[in-house]
Protein backbone atom coordinates (compact mmCIF):
# COMPACT_ATOMS: atom_id res chain seq x y z
CA UNK A 1 0.00 0.00 0.00
CA UNK A 2 2.72 2.11 0.27
CA UNK A 3 3.49 2.26 -3.30
CA UNK A 4 0.01 3.56 -3.91
CA UNK A 5 0.98 6.80 -2.07
CA UNK A 6 4.04 7.19 -3.77
CA UNK A 7 2.44 6.70 -6.94
CA UNK A 8 2.12 10.20 -8.42
CA UNK A 9 -1.35 8.83 -10.23
CA UNK A 10 -2.57 8.43 -7.03
CA UNK A 11 -2.00 12.16 -5.81
CA UNK A 12 -2.97 13.52 -8.98
CA UNK A 13 -6.51 11.26 -8.26
CA UNK A 14 -6.41 12.98 -4.45
CA UNK A 15 -5.74 16.62 -5.85
CA UNK A 16 -8.28 16.04 -8.18
CA UNK A 17 -11.24 14.99 -5.61
CA UNK A 18 -10.27 17.63 -3.68
CA UNK A 19 -9.97 20.25 -5.96
CA UNK A 20 -13.83 18.36 -6.75
CA UNK A 21 -14.49 18.96 -3.45
CA UNK A 22 -13.74 22.90 -2.82
CA UNK A 23 -15.62 23.54 -6.38
CA UNK A 24 -18.35 21.78 -5.36
CA UNK A 25 -18.35 23.17 -1.82
CA UNK A 26 -17.53 26.80 -2.95
CA UNK A 27 -18.47 27.08 -6.47
CA UNK A 28 -21.62 25.09 -7.23
CA UNK A 29 -24.16 27.04 -5.68
CA UNK A 30 -22.51 30.34 -7.57
CA UNK A 31 -22.78 27.95 -10.72
CA UNK A 32 -25.97 26.21 -10.22
CA UNK A 33 -27.45 29.94 -9.64
CA UNK A 34 -25.81 31.58 -12.66
CA UNK A 35 -27.23 28.28 -14.91
CA UNK A 36 -30.68 28.45 -13.33
CA UNK A 37 -30.66 32.38 -14.38
CA UNK A 38 -29.33 31.34 -17.99
CA UNK A 39 -32.08 28.58 -17.94
CA UNK A 40 -34.80 31.32 -16.73
CA UNK A 41 -33.79 33.59 -19.28
CA UNK A 42 -34.10 31.41 -21.91
CA UNK A 43 -37.50 30.19 -20.76
CA UNK A 44 -38.16 33.61 -21.13
CA UNK A 45 -36.72 34.04 -24.43
CA UNK A 46 -38.72 30.86 -25.77
CA UNK A 47 -42.20 32.29 -23.85
CA UNK A 48 -41.95 35.81 -25.80
CA UNK A 49 -40.59 34.64 -28.85
CA UNK A 50 -44.06 31.57 -29.06
CA UNK A 51 -46.21 34.50 -28.00
CA UNK A 52 -44.47 36.66 -31.17
CA UNK A 53 -44.74 33.89 -33.12
CA UNK A 54 -48.67 33.37 -32.24
CA UNK A 55 -48.67 37.28 -32.66
CA UNK A 56 -47.14 36.80 -35.71
CA UNK A 57 -49.56 34.05 -36.98
CA UNK A 58 -52.58 35.86 -36.04
CA UNK A 59 -51.68 38.92 -38.10
CA UNK A 60 -50.72 36.78 -41.24
CA UNK A 61 -54.16 35.06 -40.93
CA UNK A 62 -55.74 38.71 -40.61
CA UNK A 63 -53.53 40.02 -43.58
CA UNK A 64 -54.90 36.71 -45.85
CA UNK A 65 -58.54 37.27 -44.33
CA UNK A 66 -58.42 40.90 -45.67
CA UNK A 67 -56.36 39.95 -48.66
CA UNK A 68 -59.45 37.53 -49.47
CA UNK A 69 -61.49 39.98 -49.11
CA UNK A 70 -59.81 42.66 -50.79
CA UNK A 71 -60.05 40.21 -54.08
CA UNK A 72 -63.67 39.71 -53.31
CA UNK A 73 -64.19 43.38 -53.35
CA UNK A 74 -62.08 43.98 -56.31
CA UNK A 75 -63.74 40.89 -58.46
CA UNK A 76 -67.34 42.58 -57.41
CA UNK A 77 -66.22 45.94 -58.72
CA UNK A 78 -65.20 44.86 -61.86
CA UNK A 79 -68.17 42.81 -62.07
CA UNK A 80 -70.24 45.87 -61.64
CA UNK A 81 -68.33 48.26 -63.99
CA UNK A 82 -68.64 45.20 -66.78
CA UNK A 83 -72.44 45.13 -66.01
CA UNK A 84 -72.79 49.22 -66.18
CA UNK A 85 -70.92 48.97 -69.10
CA UNK A 86 -73.13 46.80 -70.35
CA UNK A 87 -75.87 48.43 -69.61
CA UNK A 88 -74.61 51.84 -70.98
CA UNK A 89 -74.00 50.23 -74.18
CA UNK A 90 -77.93 49.02 -74.50
CA UNK A 91 -79.10 52.49 -73.20
CA UNK A 92 -76.84 54.05 -76.43
CA UNK A 93 -77.70 51.50 -78.79
CA UNK A 94 -81.43 51.89 -77.79
CA UNK A 95 -80.83 55.88 -78.22
CA UNK A 96 -79.12 55.79 -81.00
CA UNK A 97 -82.16 53.34 -82.63
CA UNK A 98 -84.48 56.07 -81.16
CA UNK A 99 -82.51 58.98 -83.15
CA UNK A 100 -82.89 57.15 -85.98
CA UNK A 101 -86.56 56.26 -85.91
CA UNK A 102 -87.09 60.15 -85.36
CA UNK A 103 -84.73 61.37 -88.24
CA UNK A 104 -86.19 58.44 -90.45
CA UNK A 105 -89.99 59.26 -89.70
CA UNK A 106 -88.90 63.00 -89.98
CA UNK A 107 -87.26 62.60 -93.79
CA UNK A 108 -90.85 60.47 -94.22
CA UNK A 109 -92.50 63.45 -93.26
CA UNK A 110 -90.52 65.92 -95.15
CA UNK A 111 -90.88 63.80 -98.02
CA UNK A 112 -94.84 63.57 -97.80
CA UNK A 113 -95.21 67.97 -97.39
CA UNK A 114 -92.80 68.23 -100.96
CA UNK A 115 -94.97 65.75 -101.93
CA UNK A 116 -98.12 67.30 -101.41
CA UNK A 117 -96.19 70.49 -102.22
CA UNK A 118 -95.32 69.96 -105.60
CA UNK A 119 -98.86 67.94 -105.97
CA UNK A 120 -100.42 71.39 -105.13
CA UNK A 121 -97.90 73.21 -106.97
CA UNK A 122 -99.06 71.11 -110.37
CA UNK A 123 -102.55 71.63 -109.44
CA UNK A 124 -102.03 75.33 -109.59
CA UNK A 125 -100.28 75.71 -112.20
CA UNK A 126 -102.93 73.47 -113.93
CA UNK A 127 -105.90 75.63 -113.03
CA UNK A 128 -103.84 78.50 -113.72
CA UNK A 129 -103.29 77.05 -117.26
CA UNK A 130 -107.19 75.95 -117.51
CA UNK A 131 -107.84 79.53 -116.99
CA UNK A 132 -105.53 81.00 -119.21
CA UNK A 133 -106.60 78.33 -122.11
CA UNK A 134 -110.40 79.39 -121.24
CA UNK A 135 -109.89 82.94 -121.45
CA UNK A 136 -108.21 82.53 -124.66
CA UNK A 137 -111.09 80.38 -125.90
CA UNK A 138 -113.48 82.36 -124.57
CA UNK A 139 -112.12 85.57 -125.93
CA UNK A 140 -111.71 83.68 -129.49
CA UNK A 141 -115.13 82.20 -129.62
CA UNK A 142 -117.03 84.47 -127.99
CA UNK A 143 -118.76 87.23 -129.22
CA UNK A 144 -120.68 90.35 -127.90
CA UNK A 145 -123.94 88.59 -128.49
CA UNK A 146 -123.19 85.20 -126.56
CA UNK A 147 -121.47 87.24 -124.11
CA UNK A 148 -124.84 88.83 -122.93
CA UNK A 149 -126.75 86.05 -123.25
CA UNK A 150 -124.47 83.99 -121.12
CA UNK A 151 -124.31 86.79 -118.54
CA UNK A 152 -128.17 87.19 -118.41
CA UNK A 153 -128.44 83.77 -117.55
CA UNK A 154 -126.08 83.77 -115.25
CA UNK A 155 -127.56 86.20 -113.74
CA UNK A 156 -131.03 84.50 -113.84
CA UNK A 157 -129.43 81.15 -112.28
CA UNK A 158 -127.78 83.67 -109.61
CA UNK A 159 -131.03 83.66 -107.19
CA UNK A 160 -131.55 80.02 -106.98
CA UNK A 161 -127.95 79.24 -106.23
CA UNK A 162 -128.03 81.38 -103.10
CA UNK A 163 -130.50 80.24 -101.71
Amino acid sequence: MSEIFQSPTFWEAVAFIVFLGIVLRFGYRPVADMLDARAEKIKNELDEARVLHEDAQTLLANYQRKQRDAEKEAKRIVEQAKEEAERLRAKAEADLQETLERREQAAIDKIARAEAQALQDVRDNAIDAAVVAARTLIAENLDEAKSAALIDEAIAGLGTKLH
